[in-house]
């Protein structure tokens, strides 16, 4: 989404980075690029004058011209600002007291507020909740289906008494002669809150009716439902590809509705991202959610600071944490401690487990977008094949359970095998098995540290020392006969003077045999032992 505008502003702060100052016409170059970068975005323009002049004045300013590095101090004050345009903070999800938390959401028709309302659910059966859906959207075609098959996916019940719209005509409010009426979607709103009352759902979602065009009738049902069901949140959905229409969109759902807050839908888009920079600014209403993909677990809370540093190229390491935590199950996760710690090998089953928990995190893309730095990178991160991870998945399924946990016995014929069930050649087989010796090897060198592992790292706590110091051998005997006589002469002339002139304090030697302590000194040093 953001791609473009990234670039850009990375680029402009490659320039001043070198610079150890920066003076006026350094800070008023990098404004007009970033206000260029902005427009460029489809950023409206209040937005961008307000946000370049913020900038601006800072840039200017002492926390600038006194930094030890003005370059890194100019993108700090941009991505404060950056987060100050999305929101500032965080604005959690306000629940009722008294369930059921009621959410309505409203939008333009074709915003994706039916896909939603499923992730939403999902989300919310995710944090041990137990939603419901309300189909209030009797006017569009087939609305009511789509929200049922949508339910099933995220496994969220579906409220639906009336069809609504199924033969694909405009929906007509009235029952007069020659018009059809699909059913009152206020009613049916404020039936499903009382449904999940007397069923004890404790969050309701309710999908209204969408436009093509912002018009009357829209925002005065909309209004009408707001008012029968009095929900804690009304959610504006928004689509982050439409542009600078965004903000006349938004301003209009707000003076007929009042919304609560925004979704941004379609953020994998490959739109230019104005949206997101725009809507928050501009209705003063937080972004509290975004929809980034078509599956009903590909939606997130929005947090302004990590967008930010998205934009910026400074990655998103918390949500990628996030996501791993969600995904990796923690028996597995401890297990695979237990065996790194302990140097045991890693084998194909324990790597099936780990690829089927990365697929739960989502597109592999989209968390390597995710690390900072690698905007340089995308383009490669882009042409990326993710097919690439079903044809190893294929090639392990076609081990026997014993090749899986030994794969060194993979002989020249068990390979073919593989290939043959895989459908890859004899080359891919002997490929995966030198990549994952290698990483078997990387494994225990990691757990070593710096005993016989990586040069310069620690070995971890509770990790086992590779090279542990071997017990000094002794020295061997002469195989020369007159040699061996010799040595053994020595020896015992050596035993001999140990036990009769033992060594004195320090190591010195004695010179007598009596044992009184006397030391050979050096000449004139009894004067300085009273002697």
């Amino acid at each position: 989404m953001f791609t473009s505008l990234s670039d850009r502003l990375t680029a402009t702060f490659k320039n001043l980075r070198g610079k150890g100052r920066l003076s006026e016409s350094d800070v008023n170059k990098a404004v007009r690029d970033i206000r260029l970068a902005l427009l460029d975005a489809d950023v409206a323009l209040p937005v961008v004058k307000s946000f370049t002049h913020a900038v601006r004045e800072r840039a200017l300013g002492a926390e600038v011209s006194q930094a030890l590095n003005p370059g890194q101090q100019v993108v700090k004050i941009v991505h404060e600002e950056l987060i100050a345009v999305l929101g500032g903070a965080t604005r959690p999800l306000k629940l009722s007291k008294n369930p059921p938390t009621v959410v309505m959401l409203v939008g333009l028709q074709g915003s994706g507020k039916t896909t939603l309302a499923g992730k939403l659910g999902r989300w919310f059966k995710d944090q041990g909740h137990t939603p419901l859906l309300v189909a209030a959207d009797l006017q569009r075609p087939n609305a009511v289906t789509q929200l049922e098959v949508v339910g099933q996916r995220a496994g969220v019940p579906v409220f639906a008494p009336e069809r609504g719209n199924v033969y694909g005509h405009d929906a007509v409010g009235s029952t007069g002669e020659g018009t059809t009426s699909y059913g009152d979607p206020v009613a049916v709103a404020d039936a499903g809150v009382q449904h999940a009352c007397a069923k004890l759902y404790d969050v309701v979602i309710i999908d209204t009716a969408g436009r093509l065009a912002v018009d009357a009738d829209l925002m005065k049902q909309a209004s009408d439902i707001r008012d029968a069901t009095d929900p804690d949140e009304v959610l504006f959905v928004i689509d982050a590809m439409i542009g600078q229409a965004a903000v006349e969109t938004a301003q209009a759902f707000l003076e007929g509705v009042d919304f609560t807050g925004v979704v941004l839908a379609k953020l994998d888009g490959d739109a230019r991202g104005g949206a997101a920079l725009s809507v928050a600014e501009v209705t003063g209403r937080p972004i509290m959610f975004s929809s980034i993909g078509e599956g009903v677990t590909d939606f997130e809370v929005f947090h302004p600071d990590r967008m930010a540093s998205r934009i910026l190229d400074m990655g998103d390491v918390l949500t990628l944490i996030e996501q791993a935590e969600r995904a990796f199950d923690k028996r597995q996760t401890d297990e695979m401690a237990r065996k790194f710690l302990a140097e045991e090998d890693f084998t194909f089953d324990d790597f099936l487990e780990q690829m089927s928990a990365i697929k739960k995190m989502g597109s592999l893309k989209s968390m390597l977008k995710m690390m900072p730095g690698t905007a340089s990178l995308r383009a490669e991160i882009d042409s990326f094949d993710e097919r690439e991870f079903d044809r190893v998945e294929a090639m392990v399924r076609s081990m026997t359970p014993y090749e899986r946990t030994h794969p060194k016995q993979i002989n020249g014929s068990r390979r073919a095998r593989i290939a043959g069930g895989s459908g890859v050649t004899v080359s891919e087989v002997n490929q995966l098995l030198e990549r994952f010796a290698a990483a078997q090897k990387m494994m225990k060198q990691l757990a070593r540290g710096g005993g016989g592992g990586i040069p310069g790292m620690p070995g971890l706590p509770g990790a086992r020392r590779g090279r542990q110091q071997q017990p000094q051998r002794k020295k061997g005997k002469s195989g020369n006969p007159a040699k061996r006589a010799a040595e053994e002469r020595a020896a015992v002339e050596r035993a001999a003077t140990a036990r009769t002139n033992p060594g004195g304090a320090f190591g010195l030697p004695r010179t007598d045999a009596t044992g009184d302590g006397s030391v050979d000194l050096p000449t004139g040093f009894e004067k300085y032992l009273g002697r």
